[in-house]
């Protein structure tokens, strides 16, 4: 014990020369290193009282902890001091440091999240009062587009946006979005549920002023807007799914109740100047509602250069260009287009590609496209072909990855495309498969859907039909 009580009194001494010099330990105990005590002078030193040391020594050195030499065992103390003299300087006086405690993963993520918004500074309202109505609609129109569905609930004014001429016209110079997804499920007919590819979310809107004791599928768009048809190929709809603006078309003067596909286009560059909607049966006999003069206008008979009957092929959807809409058809094969500006029908005899299935037409920056199933002994694949218009052959462009066909191998698979703007939407059937993918026609890029689930519910809903669409904030019907 004799030791322990030499080694008390040794870090007593230094202790006392850290108050004597007053400043940080380690750097006056390597200036002053040629200061050595003599043995007599040791023992004459009085050894501080340790409570009073402590408190004094943490007033003049806040950030320093004093050696407790009350605690611990002599061995302690041997080796706390023999690892002082090796390093060649006293670093027993070192910053507080308390050791390390593991912290749960909720105090981490507290700890983040108010680190967070500590940072956030709040906003001056006398600043912000005057800040300019015009910036305000331009910042609202280049939001996304998902947040249309809470921005409205903050304020009366922001409602009533909408309604702005204004604001339309910021809108419209905002550059067209990604196309999102208007599909009907097999479960839910009589209610819709939109795909925002941006954000790989489904939205489930409610149009309550589609009939609920009809079946309308959605055939058509432009400018925001979908078109619709009922079921028995009567009765036409168009609305905006976003802001809920809804128009049904006065009935057709021709009464053809048989199966008429339809296409969609706009008079100019939005829906503010005027929209045009195309039905065209196999017959021949067609029909154009104008939306400015809120009517059908029969504009003659299809030419005889255009073969009839049609024989449309209805699982695709017409393709817009320009003023152009593009229909397929299966004898002869090939494509029909309708120019909806001069009227006049054009024919183009195109073959398929051989073994091809479930094909329908699609375009990207003015370049129609093919997409259809590729099957061959019991491989299938999807696969894209983009029309060369010198020769009027298909060639293939691009196909779904192998290990995704490896899937398909050995099962009858059925395809329905879904959107034809540059994004396509596929889904793919078979008794034991059901699946979602979209392919982005210039990136060339494969990407799976998540399942599409209704608000509240488990089941995954099986998607029937749909089209794309690119959504407006004020598109009116």
């Amino acid at each position: 014990m004799e030791g322990l009580a030499m080694l008390r009194q040794l870090i007593g001494q230094l202790q006392e020369l850290v108050e004597v010099y007053g400043s940080h330990p380690h750097y006056h105990l390597q200036q002053h290193h040629h200061l050595h005590l003599q043995p007599s002078l040791q023992f004459q030193l009085p050894l501080l009282n340790h409570h009073s040391q402590q408190q004094h020594q943490q007033r003049q050195h806040p950030r320093w902890c004093p050696i407790n030499v009350d605690e611990g065992s002599p061995d302690d103390y041997y080796s706390f001091m023999m690892a002082a003299g090796k390093s060649g300087s006293l670093k027993m006086l070192e910053p507080c440091k308390p050791p390390p405690t593991k912290r749960s993963r909720k105090e981490r993520t507290r700890g983040k999240s108010s680190g967070t918004t500590n940072t956030t500074e709040p906003m001056e309202q006398h600043i912000w009062k005057d800040f300019p109505e015009d910036l305000y609609e331009a910042v609202i129109a280049r939001l996304p587009i998902a947040t249309f569905f809470r921005f409205r609930t903050v304020c009366r004014k922001w409602n009533s946006l909408l309604d702005s001429e204004s604001f339309s016209q910021h809108c419209a110079e905002v550059p067209q979005a990604t196309p999102w997804f208007y599909t009907i499920t097999h479960e839910n007919v009589n209610s819709g549920a939109m795909y925002d590819p941006s954000l790989k979310k489904w939205h489930h809107p409610t149009i309550s002023s589609l009939p609920t004791k009809l079946i309308v599928l959605p055939v058509a768009s432009a400018g925001g807007l979908v078109c619709f048809l009922d079921i028995g190929n009567r009765n036409f709809y168009v609305c905006n799914p976003l802001n809920q603006s809804f128009k049904e078309l006065p009935a057709r003067s021709v009464r053809v109740w048989s199966r008429v596909a339809v296409g969609m286009t706009l008079n100019g560059s939005s829906t503010s100047e005027g929209y045009k909607i195309l039905w065209v049966g196999c017959d021949g006999e067609y029909e154009v509602y104008d939306s400015v003069r809120n009517s059908w206008i029969r504009l003659g008979i299809m030419p005889s250069s255009v073969k009839l009957p049609l024989s449309l092929n209805f699982r695709s959807q017409a393709v817009s260009i320009d003023d152009t809409l593009y229909f397929m058809r299966s004898d002869p094969e090939g494509i029909v287009s309708y120019d909806m500006v001069t009227g006049i029908w054009k024919q183009f005899i195109i073959p398929t590609p051989l073994h091809l299935t479930d094909h329908t037409l699609a375009e990207c920056g003015g370049r129609i496209m093919l997409v259809g199933l590729l099957t061959k002994n019991a491989a299938t694949c999807v696969c894209i072909w983009e029309l060369q218009k010198m020769t009027l052959l298909w060639k293939e462009v691009d196909r779904m990855p192998n290990i995704w066909c490896l899937e398909f191998y050995g099962k009858h698979v059925r395809m329905t495309c879904l959107g034809n703007k540059g994004l396509l939407m596929l889904s793919l059937r078979s008794r034991q498969m059901n699946r979602l993918v979209t392919y982005n026609v210039s990136s060339r890029e494969w990407l799976k859907v998540p399942g599409c689930v209704v608000p509240h519910g488990r089941k995954r809903q099986w998607i029937a039909c749909g089209t794309a669409f690119y959504p407006c904030l004020t598109a009116v019907a």
